[in-house]
């Protein structure tokens, strides 16, 4: 071969390479180009509401007690998250609201105060920019500000007023006004206000004087923490352990169909050629369906329920197990077989001692990889079936109020994942390794 014709393949040869090399992030770079235009993230981060994220985000680690009077008939109400279950009796206010001769001061703190005076009105003092006044009417929502000069923290249109402080926030609207102020930490998580064990101190419930002359301090308190009517820990419980029921069920139930449908799949194992052909088709086609449409078909076909979930997570699982075992059973050693056959043993005897042994490791660990994975999987299932901690997690997002339970039930899903990704590794060890030592 001539020096010429050497020369041009090597030419050649770097030109792909050139072209490779900048060719490729080249495209890369056209795409996020367009994802960039297509996808409008300008528009998005236009759109954004960095108020509202503030709020939901304030939201998820406090709690805010609402101070609200009917515009229409005077009355004045105090509940924490404007719950009934969390209203104050008649009679009983926190420190910070003072009612006097028909009117009512709110101390927002640090020079903030909130007045609702007798004819009506309410002023709001901010430290730094003076008093708003405000007076819900026929015609609206009057008040004193110039809506040409407002500030960022104050928005206002005919029919309503909304204030957004550090202090906290205030709204007019024509049937009511309301004071919102904020304290961290996740109030009446333990007791409710109608409780007596309400403020009192886990070293007063042990060792203290008798709360509830009706009832033993311990027994009491624990009986008022299970049934809170706000946070509803009996209830929740019961959603973590349907999540946790619908993996464990869909999981094992995928486990067993699919180990006997391995055999026909496995080409060592079944010489009919159209069996094995269609299991595999069919395992195909219930994995290739994602585990969220299923949900749909099945809440459609039987009603939402956890055993809707669990079925969903069954059909997926199964093409996933049916795969992966045939591929662990068409990788056995035949000589392990052929030694038990020597011995006179029958086909089942011979699949059950000579190959079940072989593949249980690898059963074993995909099955409790897959169990951790579809606790995580439950949780979204559960929403559209109506069913464990994800159906609650649901209902608090719609709500866009609660957002303390919101982060509550986030937490217990991450506890509950940590959990059950313990258990499984543990199980994998004393099931596979044969030991409890630790990683």
């Amino acid at each position: 071969m001539s020096t010429d014709t050497l020369k041009a393949q090597a030419d050649a040869q770097f030109r792909r390479k050139r072209v490779l090399n900048f060719g490729l992030p080249g495209i890369v770079l056209a795409y996020l180009v367009y994802v960039f235009f297509a996808f409008d993230i300008a528009g998005l981060a236009e759109r954004a509401r960095m108020d509202n994220a503030q709020t939901l985000v304030a939201d998820s680690y406090s709690y805010k007690t609402h101070v609200t009077r009917d515009n229409r008939s005077g009355e004045l109400s105090i509940a924490v998250e404007g719950e009934r279950k969390g209203a104050y009796p008649d009679g009983q206010s926190p420190q910070w609201v003072t009612e006097t001769a028909g009117a009512t001061q709110v101390d927002l703190g640090d020079g903030h105060a909130v007045m609702f005076l007798t004819d009506g009105s309410m002023r709001y003092d901010v430290p730094g920019f003076g008093p708003i006044t405000a007076k819900p009417g026929t015609r609206g929502v009057e008040t004193n500000l110039n809506r040409e000069t407002l500030p960022s923290w104050i928005n206002l249109s005919k029919n309503r007023l909304a204030i957004t402080t550090e202090a906290g926030r205030v709204s007019v609207t024509r049937n009511r006004t309301e004071v919102f102020r904020y304290f961290l930490g996740w109030e009446l998580f333990f007791f409710t206000l109608d409780s007596p064990y309400h403020g009192a101190g886990l070293a007063e419930i042990v060792f203290g004087d008798q709360i509830d002359p009706a009832r033993g301090n311990i027994a009491g308190a624990v009986h008022d923490f299970w049934t809170n009517a706000m946070w509803r820990h009996d209830e929740v419980a019961w959603a973590m352990f349907e999540t946790i029921l619908m993996a464990f069920l869909g999981t094992m139930g995928a486990a067993m169909i699919a180990l006997p449908l391995a055999f026909v799949a496995a080409r060592n194992f079944a010489p009919l050629r159209s069996a094995r052909f269609a299991i595999r088709r069919v395992f195909d086609f219930v994995r290739g369906v994602d585990g969220l449409i299923w949900t749909i078909i099945l809440s459609r076909a039987f009603g939402p329920g956890p055993m809707t979930g669990a079925l969903a997570i069954l059909l997926t699982d199964t093409g996933s197990f049916g795969k992966m075992f045939s591929e662990a059973l068409e990788n056995v050693d035949e000589k392990q077989i052929e030694g038990i056959q020597s011995t006179g043993a029958k086909p089942l005897q011979r699949y059950r001692f000579g190959v079940i042994p072989q593949i249980t490791p690898v059963l074993l660990s995909q099955v409790l990889y897959y169990l951790e994975s579809n606790t995580r999987s439950a949780t979204i299932i559960g929403a559209i079936t109506g069913g464990g901690i994800g159906l609650l997690l649901t209902q608090a997002i719609i709500t866009q109020k609660d957002w303390e339970e919101v982060s509550y039930y986030i937490v217990l899903i991450i506890l509950m994942v940590m959990l059950m990704d313990w258990l499984s590794g543990w199980l994998r060890r004393r099931l596979i390794a044969g030991n409890e030592s630790g990683e």
